[in-house]
């Protein structure tokens, strides 16, 4: 199958505005891809050495040539949709966002691609690492052998869905996952992307998941790597939304999207927690942490803490009693 690749160049103000705007128009499936992370990263790898690093397998060459102010947003339409008109929609939407924020070039590129061509690309970059204590997230087609006493793993083949555990916001989702779940809970995980976090609280002792996603591509390949890590016991994947999925109440909420639809979220997610159950959200960049935090705390929950890496936030709350 062949994919039409969108690109966008911005910077760390636009670049939730945009995604936001990409959301909206039913492009769920959108990578960021932001060089700063990989500066930062790379000085943790010096400082701490490879064994401790999470991002130790990042080749610096890989920065050669590239404006680490820049970020690029890079979303996907299959090419036997009308992405001339999706396109023509995205340029209306950047040219008013431009109006009122500073959102760099806010250029639009397009490629054709192969599913199969995109799949291999992700193969240079992405390598067996160490999340949290215990999770060692690793592709399905690479071997991991340091494995420890309580290690954890998790084969992730991203296909064309978001959700490989190295960006931030999802690595910090997971840290919150493993130090706030507990053995039989139930989880919802809404915005699935790769599946990888309903794959991490089933692991992780979780004895129902339910996870959802508005991009019917992103739930075949949560589907795909549920099977592959034989927890399809444990979690099933739906196109759609939570609210119309799901008739109970879950002890674990977790949404890795962006700030506009949690603070959404946050205005419903309240009935669907249990008693003092867990809402975990990220996605979240460092400018509007207090807009989130605050819409949280006024819909019923308590903020347990606040994790940060890069430009970007996640949270932990939990629902009062």
């Amino acid at each position: 199958m062949k994919w039409i690749r969108i690109i966008i160049k911005t910077n760390s103000q636009g670049v939730e505005a945009i995604s936001y705007a990409l959301w909206q128009m039913g492009l769920q499936g959108v990578e960021i891809e932001d060089f700063s992370d990989i500066v930062s990263a790379l000085e943790k790898k010096k400082q701490k050495g490879n064994v401790e690093a999470d991002w130790d397998y990042i080749d610096e060459s890989l920065l050669q040539n590239k404006n680490q102010d820049e970020i690029v947003i890079k979303a996907y339409l299959a090419e036997n949709v009308p992405f001339e008109e999706k396109l023509i929609q995205i340029q209306e939407k950047i040219n008013h966002i431009k109006s009122f924020l500073d959102i760099g070039s806010g250029s639009i590129e397009i490629e054709k691609i192969d599913e199969e061509e995109w799949a291999s690309s992700w193969k240079k970059y992405y390598k067996p690492f160490k999340i949290g204590k215990h999770i060692i997230i690793k592709p399905s087609w690479e071997q991991y052998e340091l494995i420890e006493k309580d290690d954890i793993i998790i084969e992730i083949d991203p296909g064309m869905a978001f959700g490989t555990g190295s960006h931030e916001t999802t690595s910090m989702c997971i840290k919150l996952i493993e130090k706030y779940i507990n053995k039989n809970d139930m989880v919802f995980d809404i915005g699935c992307g790769s599946g990888i976090l309903s794959i991490v609280a089933a692991k992780l002792g979780a004895k129902n998941v339910v996870a959802v996603d508005l991009d019917s591509n992103a739930v075949e390949v949560a589907k795909k790597n549920i099977v592959l890590n034989n927890v399809q016991s444990e979690v099933k994947a739906y196109k759609g939304n939570l609210l119309d999925k799901i008739s109970d109440k879950a002890n674990m909420v977790v949404s890795n999207i962006i700030a506009d639809i949690i603070i959404s979220l946050s205005q419903s997610v309240f009935d669907y927690l249990k008693t003092e159950g867990i809402f975990i959200a990220s996605g979240i960049i460092k400018d509007r942490i207090n807009e989130v935090k605050d819409a949280i705390e006024s819909n019923g929950f308590d903020i347990l803490e606040i994790l940060e890496e890069g430009e970007w936030c996640s949270v932990a709350a939990k629902k009062r009693s």
